[in-house]
């Protein structure tokens, strides 16, 4: 039997701690000393996903850990991805393929079966790779869940798999935070404790001295790293508190980019825009006020989990009316899967996807399309071509990568509208997209676009000019890449690297 890859495991006192920044961070340094590195986190809970090269959907995290690795993402690496469909309902993605909406009983009763996929999956990634770094997720701590555990001690129980535990420091109670949860665990769960990471740390680590002794002097284990709070480090964020604290007003500054996201009730893909954020002269903002709507030098319509319900909270808001204002004006909105969808003449739900089965909602009337949900859903990577002379792009062969998550067809109503893109999958080249209002408004059903350099820095630099402020130098945008490669260092620098790597006895590689 070939020798299983060693894990190691990073947990949270709760949510939103960062460890799927660490984790992100981790993959990227063991990899730079040649190990071949794979993420892993059993089950998600997220409305930000991406798609494999296989079609496979999986979370964003996962997604961006896995090139983090310099690794093909694979739904291995996240078996089990749970996309929110209201407060007790979520779509199932089970492997990369959606199993239909579930209530919380329903899924309960899938759990012996899902735990089977879960160390099948993990077996297999530690089988080809030399290292697996495995997420948890919330708290390993919530005592009325954790008979039905999936994806915290029950995984590192099952692998034996060394935790380190994360608490944040930035939200304050960070030593009782480590301290309690550690108390709650079972006897044999603290064993699988090896050690902690205190993140986001603001100020001078040597203050925090007394306490990091008290601590370890309690708990018998030793703190491996005070991280430093990482602030425009250019790497997505999947959880819907890091959305929470991003801005929620535009700056309105005439020194700066204003984009404003109109925020869904139900967005979703959200990490899509995080290049965008970190892009230097750009300030972003989640807007739901119409007078953001108005004064924004971009608004962007991103993709929805729930298009019917978000359009109808869009009306209730009168956003649509700062829409059409906004239009009329010939001032620039992007629209993006739900959001494009949202600007037809109608939105068909033939078989109940998101209403009731044969509904027929009306559009906001912007586009001549309509969108048919199907009960199939389109899961795959695209690459898209420019066809169009405005917004600073330019009609050429350069193609942009991205990638198609909807459920939502939309058909063009009037093939005199021109298209786009020119959207190549699986082999197959069609126009896709729409542009109206004398090119004032783009819709696609393409995500990721704002994700490649060259696409981003050319809108970027078109709203720049129309400003009147300097165009960007291309040489000075940062990559994806660049961002983990800063992450790893962020990390390598203020951890206990070589004492992680002695835990998963990897003394032979160069710190």
């Amino acid at each position: 039997m070939k020798k299983l890859a060693p894990v190691l495991m990073i947990q949270g006192t709760n949510s939103d701690v960062g460890k799927s920044l660490i984790v992100t961070g981790f993959c990227r340094w063991f990899a730079q000393r040649g190990l071949r590195v794979a993420p892993f986190k059993a089950q998600n809970m997220a409305l930000n996903s991406s798609v494999t090269i296989d079609g496979a959907e999986i979370g964003c995290a996962q997604y961006f850990q896995a090139e983090a690795a310099r690794a093909q993402a694979s739904a291995l690496m996240n078996p089990i991805l749970l996309k929110p469909e209201g407060d007790r309902n979520s779509q199932v993605v089970v492997l990369g393929k959606s199993q239909g909406t579930h209530g919380f009983r329903a899924y309960h009763e899938m759990k012996p079966a899902l735990r089977h996929i879960i160390l099948e999956s993990l077996e297999e990634l530690r089988a080809t790779h030399d290292l697996v770094i495995i997420e948890g997720a919330g708290s390993p701590a919530e005592i009325n869940l954790k008979a039905n555990d999936l994806v915290n001690m029950f995984v590192a129980l099952a692998v034996e798999a060394p935790v380190l535990l994360v608490g944040d420091i930035d939200r304050g109670g960070v030593f009782a935070a480590l301290v309690g949860t550690l108390e709650l665990l079972e006897p044999e769960e603290r064993q699988r404790i090896v050690g902690f990471l205190i993140n986001k740390f603001r100020g001078d680590p040597s203050l925090l001295r007394s306490g990091l002794d008290m601590l370890e002097e309690r708990c018998g284990r030793p703190v491996l790293g005070v991280i430093p709070f990482a602030k425009n480090h250019g790497v997505a964020e999947e959880d819907s508190l890091a959305l929470d604290r991003r801005p929620q007003r535009l700056r309105r500054s005439l020194d700066l980019i204003d984009i404003g996201i109109i925020r869904w009730p139900r967005l979703s893909n959200y990490d899509e825009f995080s290049s965008l954020e970190s892009e230097e002269g750009v300030s972003l903002a989640f807007i739901s006020e119409a007078s953001d709507i108005e004064d924004a030098d971009l608004v962007i319509m991103p993709g929805s989990k729930a298009t019917i319900s978000d359009l109808a909270w869009l009306r209730e808001k009168g956003l649509d009316r700062a829409l059409e204002k906004r239009l009329a004006a010939g001032r620039p909105v992007f629209a993006i899967c739900g959001g494009y969808q949202m600007l037809g003449q109608r939105l068909y739900d033939p078989h109940g996807v998101e209403t009731a089965a044969g509904s027929i909602a009306p559009g906001l009337g912007h586009l001549p399309t309509e969108t048919h949900f199907a009960a199939t859903k389109v899961t795959a990577q695209v690459s898209v071509q420019w066809l169009g002379s405005s917004w600073g792009l330019t009609a050429s062969e350069k193609r942009f990568e991205g990638y198609e998550i909807h459920m939502g067809d939309v058909r063009t109503l009037d093939d005199t509208m021109p298209q786009p893109f020119l959207l190549q999958r699986q082999g197959q080249d069609h126009a896709e997209g729409a542009i109206a209002y004398n090119g004032a408004l783009i819709g696609t059903l393409v995500h990721g676009l704002f994700e490649n350099e060259a696409f981003r820095l050319s809108v970027v630099n078109h709203l720049r000019l129309g400003k009147g402020l300097a165009a960007l130098d291309a040489s000075r945008v940062s990559s994806r890449d660049q961002a983990y490669d800063r992450l790893a260092d962020h990390l390598g620098q203020s951890c206990d690297m070589a004492a992680i790597a002695r835990i998963l006895k990897l003394e032979n590689i160069v710190l």
